[in-house]
């Protein structure tokens, strides 16, 4: 069933929604009400609604601030923005703001509530999907260069401005020539998508994992200090190592992998010089024999 959120003041309104929602031609769909603009941005936060119909006025603050709240935390739920007011401005302003459709109550029927919930969940279906094309890498489904390199830009100012630590992993694959050389690509693909899983399966949900270069990874640990940063590595070494991947001919690999481990301020003063260093840690895992952490300036 298809939840979605009611954000609105007013509860003869909700009632009305409800009832046209009952008129729907197709769909099942479950609704939640929220009276207030902080509890309506709390719900539509969660992440748990599949779209949200939100009311021009609430109380002393209105929609428009609501979806520049939401977005600006990361929300990706579709809106459709509801007003007494048919004043193009506001229609204009809800768009810009964020809002994927906009109608007006006293215009609303069943029929056009319906067609407007559709176009959204449609529409942010399709954002979402050129959002992860944009952001993620297509093999691995992890964040890719150009998105760990926004990230760990925006965890940088953020860690200088609460003045947090901030830890970077750059993970790269043991002889991974070998395995493309001797078992072909497809090999290697599989290679690669299972390493990604078991490394971001050692992160916390507030900590990033990325696809960085063809066999390099990177992990962006926030408020991590040196130590908690080299477990993290450790555990993701040994995941990748724990037991051969299977390569989907019926044949598995052992496969190993080093890494070096950075952080800020410690480390470097800025992320360009903490890849340089994490990086340079990860040298030095190499040549003391591979499949290990190691801490910038050379700490096993």
């Amino acid at each position: 069933m298809t939840r979605i959120l009611v954000i609105d003041d007013d509860r003869l309104q909700f009632r009305l929604v409800q009832q046209h929602f009952k008129n729907f031609q197709r769909g099942a769909y479950e609704l939640d009400w929220s009276e207030t603009y902080e509890d309506g941005l709390a719900k539509l936060l969660t992440g748990a609604y599949a779209a949200c119909l939100l009311d021009y006025r609430l109380g002393e603050r209105d929609g428009l601030q609501l979806i520049r709240e939401a977005a600006d935390a990361g929300s990706r739920t579709p809106i459709v923005f509801l007003t007494a007011e048919s004043s193009d401005n506001i229609d204009i302003q809800a768009m810009e703001a964020g809002a994927l459709d906009y109608l007006v109550k006293g215009e609303i029927s069943p029929r056009s509530l319906e067609r407007s919930l559709r176009y959204a969940l449609k529409l942010g279906d399709t954002l979402e999907a050129l959002r992860r094309l944009a952001t993620r890498d297509e093999l691995t489904g992890l964040l890719n260069r150009r998105e760990y390199d926004r990230v760990l830009a925006e965890e940088e100012d953020r860690a200088e401005r609460f003045g947090n630590s901030l830890a970077l992993v750059i993970i790269d694959l043991d002889r991974f020539k070998v395995v493309n050389d001797m078992h072909g690509h497809p090999a290697g693909d599989a290679v690669l998508r299972e390493a990604g899983r078991r490394i971001a399966g050692v992160i916390r949900t507030v900590d990033r994992a990325a696809r960085i270069g063809g066999e390099e990874f990177a992990l962006i640990l926030v408020q991590t200090d040196r130590a908690g940063a080299l477990e993290v590595a450790r555990r993701a070494i040994a995941e990748v190592a724990k037991e051969p991947i299977k390569l989907g001919d019926g044949h598995s690999l052992s496969v190993t992998a080093s890494a070096g481990v950075a952080e800020l301020p410690t480390d470097a003063r800025e992320a360009g010089k903490l890849f340089a260093a994490a990086d340079k840690a990860l040298y030095v895992a190499k040549a003391q024999g591979r499949n290990r952490a190691v801490l910038a300036g050379g700490a096993p």
